[in-house]
């Protein structure tokens, strides 16, 4: 897309009902006519490289619904999630927007563009915690697998619901609005693990019609435009490395933060690289040093 038709765009957007067009895309893609789905997917498919082959259901007419079919399920061993406890998982399917180490407070959206680890986050105490440590950010794109996984074992802490505005996340709307991932809808999800703690934000987008954990379920949307802040002391919720910790019912973005010292960021997560769930995200603080291991 071209600059002008870049800033046509995020003018457009400024001016759209968001929150009105993704509530309705939200009931037409759960809708189930079979007519209507197969006429959806079909036609998402021509437009989309979709890799079928991949789906554990690869049939259109196994789905009862577009929203079903859009959340598909992999095939078991599709994607490689094994490996020496050292390998942090990259949790998603899609393409690095920015990744490397937080600048104090500040995490690099695109050239030019910042925004900071409290208005992300929602709250200064926790941001703090992630204060010069390592940060990925990875883009899903329509046409990619949508559900989260965790990139390590981890305990739930917390979870945040932040309310906030619906742009889009695609690569013209990144270089074009400020705060971006600091101003959409977000859940955040604060987890300790071996490497300390974690959060891993997924941050809603225009046509995102709801975002979904295993623990809660539906997230958003909902009625209520006000932070939601739960602790998880009691409820006790594990999740195992590489197993799935929520999902996309629509196209999106996905952020991970990791303690000072945590961990060594893989070279292959630079901007602009398309990548899989499953491959390295990165390595322990330990195994990453020269000589270690």
């Amino acid at each position: 897309m071209s600059k002008a038709g870049a800033k046509l765009f995020v003018i457009l957007q400024s001016l759209l009902p968001k929150r009105l067009i993704s509530g309705l895309v939200f009931r037409l893609t759960r809708l189930r006519l079979r007519w209507f789905k197969n006429l959806c997917i079909r036609a998402f498919c021509r437009l989309y490289p979709i890799r079928m082959d991949e789906a554990l259901k690869p049939k259109i007419g196994d789905y009862a619904s577009f929203n079903e079919f859009f959340t598909r399920e992999l095939r078991p061993g599709v994607r490689s999630l094994d490996g020496p406890s050292a390998r942090i998982l990259c949790p998603v399917d899609g393409t690095v927007s920015q990744a490397g180490q937080i600048d104090g407070q500040r995490l690099l959206q695109a050239k030019g563009r910042s925004y900071t680890l409290t208005a992300l986050l929602n709250d200064a105490e926790l941001a703090a915690v992630f204060d010069g440590g390592s940060f990925a950010t990875v883009y899903l794109a329509p046409y990619n697998y949508h559900r989260v996984h965790m990139p390590v074992d981890g305990t739930l802490l917390s979870m945040r619901y932040v309310p906030g505005a619906l742009y889009s996340v695609n690569p013209s709307t990144v270089n074009g609005v400020d705060n971006l991932f600091a101003s959409n809808e977000r859940i955040v999800c604060e987890f300790t693990t071996a490497v300390g703690r974690m959060a891993q934000i997924l941050v809603g987008a225009f046509n995102v019609g709801s975002m979904a954990t295993v623990w809660a379920g539906d997230v958003t949307p909902r009625k209520e435009r006000s932070v939601d802040y739960r602790r998880y002391d009691v409820q006790q919720v594990h999740l195992a490395r590489g197993a799935e910790m929520g999902r996309f019912n629509m196209g999106s973005t996905v952020i991970v933060l990791f303690e000072p010292g945590a961990v060594c960021l893989d070279p292959a997560m630079a901007p602009g690289r398309a990548v899989e769930l499953g491959q390295t995200l990165a390595l322990t603080g330990v195994q990453a040093r020269p000589g270690a291991g």
